[in-house]
């Protein structure tokens, strides 16, 4: 038996824009190697960085604290919520409003529901904030009565943004559903039998931080 990790994060660096009107990260040195020399007699270097960024940049989990404001912050959630979660992946190529018909007859609960729309391929273009896939306030419900634990997209964003209101975020944050947005590389996954990871730090009073979000698949052999 071995295991294969496959990486479905993207890349975080200086100048990114993840959200139209939201900054872009500052990626740089706090100590450079150079400047560091001094602090050990010219005999080794070290770099220390610093980034300057807000809290939804790049591949990123929300937790209820993101909308609620009495919700659970990313400090108060078990790793269990984050870590090695069932998971399913979902084709929804084609689709901009996605229903809960997409999901009807698939085994969900106590699942990371992954939502492969294929919209990661405009990522740091134009075209990847307009007109994006998203949920429909339906499809939010029929997944929270299902028992999921986690919904995750390759898109812009789980709502539509076109308007004013997130009713899919506040929908399942206010459940305790969690939810990571921006997810890329969806295609290298089989649609069952791997289990999905996106840990972010344990940061107190915050509700939305980068992760490194993965699947791990099991092969024999």
């Amino acid at each position: 038996m071995h295991t294969r990790l496959i990486d479905l994060s993207h890349e975080i660096f200086d100048g990114l824009i993840t959200y139209k009107g939201l900054p872009a990260p500052v990626i740089c040195d706090f100590l450079s190697r150079e400047q560091s020399k001094a602090n050990y007699g010219g005999q080794h270097s070290v770099q220390i960085g610093r980034i300057n960024m807000v809290s939804n940049t790049g591949t990123y989990v929300d937790v209820p604290f993101h909308f609620c404001e009495h919700g659970e912050d990313l400090a108060q959630l078990e790793l269990s919520h984050f870590a090695e979660l069932p998971g399913i992946c979902i084709d929804a190529h084609g689709v901009q409003a996605i229903g809960p018909e997409l999901f009807a007859g698939k085994a969900l609960r106590g699942r990371a529901v992954l939502i492969h729309t294929g919209w990661s391929q405009h990522w740091n273009t134009p075209v990847y904030f307009e007109n994006h896939p998203f949920l429909t306030e339906a499809a939010a419900g029929y997944l929270q009565q299902a028992g999921v634990m986690l919904v995750g997209i390759d898109s812009h964003n789980i709502d539509d943004t076109r308007g004013v209101t997130r009713p899919v975020h506040q929908h399942l944050l206010s459940h305790r559903i969690l939810i990571v947005e921006h997810l890329t590389n969806l295609a290298s996954l089989p649609q069952q039998d791997f289990l999905f990871s996106a840990v972010p730090p344990k940061v107190a009073g915050m509700g939305t931080f980068p992760v490194r979000a993965y699947a791990s698949l099991t092969a024999k052999g």
